[in-house]
């Protein structure tokens, strides 16, 4: 597994991600397949800019073409100022722990960057994969929180992690 930025060609797998009724389930539905190509292209600009770490989960190296979902930190202030991990993960590639390599060397990297911070992660109160990546990665369960995604409110679980030292 190998971790790569996002790049103008993702949008594919951007659509499989966030149009997808499955894989949006936790996040409040599908969201609509118009402005994809915009959401990628300002994710390619936060990316270079280095605002955001939003990098493509590469299952195999010998094969960087084919992508199996993404993983993201960030840094927002809705209700307060924080940093915040999310991933997907596409269907068939479920069940393989690419989410938590992925989001295990992305923590990895911050820690050894010294960036970021404690960071978060608010997966939804019935994602069991999410809350059970967290709780392997030495994340702390603070509560619950109602979130926005996508302009959605969400009920989530409230998890954070100081990647300098909770990393399991």
């Amino acid at each position: 597994m190998l971790l790569r930025q996002v790049e103008p060609g993702d949008v594919e797998a951007y659509v499989r991600m966030r149009c997808d009724p499955e894989m949006m389930a936790e996040l409040g539905g599908p969201l609509p397949r118009d402005g994809i190509e915009d959401k990628v292209k300002r994710d390619v600009a936060a990316a270079r800019a280095g605002h955001s770490w939003i990098e493509m989960i590469v299952p195999n190296e010998d094969r960087p073409e084919v992508v199996a979902g993404n993983v993201v930190i960030w840094a927002h202030a809705n209700e307060e100022a924080l940093s915040e991990i999310g991933w997907m993960v596409l269907p068939e590639f479920q069940g393989r722990g690419l989410a938590k390599l992925a989001v295990r060397a992305l923590l990895e990297r911050a820690r050894d960057e010294g960036r970021w911070g404690l960071v978060h992660a608010f997966p939804g109160v019935t994602n069991g994969p999410s809350n059970g990546l967290c709780r392997s990665v030495g994340f702390t369960l603070v509560g619950k929180r109602e979130v926005e995604f996508a302009s959605r409110r969400i009920q989530s679980n409230h998890w954070r992690i100081d990647p300098r030292t909770e990393l399991a």
